[in-house]
């Protein structure tokens, strides 16, 4: 479960999910030897504002536990946004483009990170391969304003940007974020 709205309504999903999967999983890798468990987690884990990233950050530390318990090698790889996956922003600026628009953002300041599909499969088998309890993060570079990149869409489209295309910001969504960071000072941890 990793969409921040739907978390949000349901909450006691993303628990059942989310972190109650997680531990039967991990149970269920080391019962079983398991060499590996890769979990897939996500940057809104850093300092969670929503349940979606609290619940993955539980679900963090329940691999971060196991890794000291268990003969089976536990890590965690944290994504950013995967660029064509489902709830992208592409497929859906691409869709609203081709319909004439408007174009919807939530916010003029709102930053992502971004990564391709092969870039999160290369992560995941690099974590698998080098798994000892450890998160791992990509390398995804700077982050990218979305109404850049709206802008960008529209104008590879071949159209101009709030004059053929109008952009329209709809305002945060619950537990949303205007920007997402990767790592947090151990300290403050």
């Amino acid at each position: 479960h990793k969409h921040v709205p739907l978390m949000e309504d349901s909450p006691d999903e993303a628990i059942k999910n989310n972190v109650l999967g997680t531990f039967n999983v991990a149970e269920a890798a080391s019962r079983y030897h398991a060499k590996k468990m890769v979990l897939i987690s996500t940057d809104k884990a850093v300092r969670p504002t929503n349940v979606m990233g609290a619940s993955k950050r539980i679900c963090e530390i329940i691999i971060q536990v196991y890794s000291q318990i268990s003969e089976t090698s536990y890590a965690a790889v944290r994504f950013g946004n995967v660029l064509g996956s489902n709830g992208s922003v592409i497929p859906i600026f691409r869709q609203q483009i081709k319909n004439g628009g408007p174009v919807t953002v939530t916010h003029p300041d709102i930053i992502r990170y971004f990564m391709t599909i092969p870039e999160a499969v290369n992560l995941v088998l690099q974590c698998g391969a080098h798994a000892n309890g450890q998160i791992f993060i990509l390398d995804m570079g700077e982050p990218v304003r979305i109404v850049d990149l709206a802008k960008k869409m529209i104008r590879l489209s071949g159209h101009v940007p709030d004059k053929d295309i109008k952009i329209e910001f709809t305002g945060l969504r619950p537990g949303e974020k205007l920007y997402e960071e990767l790592l947090i000072d151990e300290k403050n941890l």
